[in-house]
């Protein structure tokens, strides 16, 4: 059963699987995207409203006003205390976000809520559909470790933090597979829309 106003869709993935990639292509088509990770640098961001609260739960983590990633990662990677401090400041804003976003949407059809650790934090309850974008581990690997300032270590680390991609693929409403060309990947986002919107057209 959909809740009142447009059918939420969240949006996962490991990383390097092409889940930004699907999200463009979701906006392409006509839906709104709500991006977490945009949400969480505006709000870390020169100015961002999370700034001094970060920076007083883990000194030296600022500079010149915002949040310095390269600062924070390492305080916060492999230490699973500091990663709930650093949620308990960062997830009650980006639901405020999430919220103004919705009530902003309100009269979509439909709308993606792009979020990389839906299943992690819980966030499956909070949405109509669960998609999840995979591609092959090698594929995976291959994409992480071209980016800049990645390390192998950096990398397994991440994943460390993450569901298995197997796990969320058995746990998803629906899959996009992006070790393909592009034009498959978007026929495949597009046949979740249709079917989407089939459920919520009233039978007659």
């Amino acid at each position: 059963m959909t809740s009142p106003g447009p059918i939420t869709i969240g949006l996962t993935g490991s990383i390097g699987m092409g889940k930004s990639t699907v999200a463009a292509m979701f906006l392409e088509a006509g839906v709104p995207v709500f991006d977490a990770d945009a949400a969480v640098h505006a709000l870390q961001g020169v100015g961002g409203r999370l700034v001094p609260a970060i920076e007083a739960a883990f000194p030296g983590s600022t500079r010149d006003g915002a949040v310095d990633r390269t600062l924070l990662g390492p305080m916060v990677l492999s230490d699973p205390a500091a990663v709930k401090r650093l949620e308990a400041i960062v997830h009650p804003a980006v639901g405020e976000e999430r919220a103004a976003f919705l009530a902003t949407h309100a009269s979509a059809d439909m709308v993606v809520f792009d979020v990389p650790l839906l299943f992690e934090t819980g966030g499956e309850s909070r949405v109509d559909s669960v998609v999840v974008v995979s591609a092959p581990a090698d594929l995976q690997r291959a994409r992480v470790l071209a980016r800049p300032g990645m390390s192998i270590e950096k990398f397994e680390a991440i994943l460390a933090m993450q569901l298995p991609n197997a796990e969320k693929v058995a746990r998803a409403d629906f899959v996009v597979p992006t070790g393909g060309s592009h034009e498959e990947t978007r026929r495949a986002v597009h046949a979740i829309i249709a079917c989407l919107a089939a459920r919520q057209t009233p039978s007659s």
